[in-house]
């Protein structure tokens, strides 16, 4: 038999739109767009499944519960991609190229910005589960057959302890309604996407702005100096 690990207490420990299951299951079930029988997915086998609409805040509160449970070894992505959000896209390509600045490398969603997770806890991620695609199926038979299928090659809990992260709840690309994160509109998504490249863009250049006024500022101190070494030689020649 295959070693365990107790994942952290409260587990789930991130709150959020899924079921949980057998908190020793080496399965995570991710169902993107599409709500499916996600306390059946669970019953077969699953130790959580749920959605995940947002490709921010919903992929942080996911890789936050996966890391906080050793014993998660695969997450099975299945279900519908998300319009302007492309929450699936997004989580596939974070697990294959992680983050650089602050953004999903390779991601296509409106948003992909994550501010919530550390570089640690993305590798931390990206070492302790395989992620399995099979997007695009909402069949439960075939949900439950890979389940099966993956539960088969567990290969035991994660060597390291469970890692806790924080996760806040307000995120862009987001809204609450009814104590639900739900997505923002595709085309909405967009213009808050515009919005943070323009906030960065906007940062970058103040650097700049602050950097180039120091070089100046640096060059003029520099030219005195060499005036006032330049005169006192020259008196002292003078003088001589």
């Amino acid at each position: 038999m295959v070693e365990k690990k107790s994942p952290a207490s409260g587990w789930p420990i991130v709150k959020g739109d899924f079921h949980s299951g057998d908190a020793q299951s080496c399965v995570a079930v991710v169902t993107m767009g599409s709500h499916l029988d996600e306390q059946g997915i669970c019953d077969a086998g699953a130790a959580i499944a749920g959605s995940c609409k947002t490709e921010n805040l919903g992929i942080e509160k996911i890789i936050a519960n996966v890391i906080s449970n050793p014993n998660i070894r695969f997450i099975l992505c299945c279900g519908t991609e998300v319009k302007g959000h492309l929450s699936g896209q997004s989580f596939i390509a974070l697990h294959a190229g992680g983050v650089s600045g602050g953004k999903i490398v390779g991601a296509e969603g409106a948003i992909p910005f994550i501010e919530n997770l550390s570089d640690d806890a993305i590798k931390r991620f990206q070492d302790q589960v395989e992620v399995v695609n099979i997007m695009e199926s909402e069949d439960m038979g075939a949900i439950k057959a890979k389940i099966d299928e993956l539960k088969a090659r567990d290969p035991g809990a994660f060597p390291e302890d469970p890692m806790i992260v924080e996760v806040k709840e307000a995120g862009a690309g987001a809204e609450e309604v009814s104590g639900e994160v739900q997505p923002l509109s595709g085309e909405l998504a967009l213009v808050h996407a515009r919005m943070k490249v323009i906030e960065r863009m906007v940062t970058d250049i103040g650097y700049r702005n602050k950097f180039a006024a120091g070089v100046y500022s640096g060059k003029i101190e520099g030219l005195m100096i060499g005036l006032i070494v330049s005169f006192t030689i020259l008196g002292f020649i003078l003088m001589g």
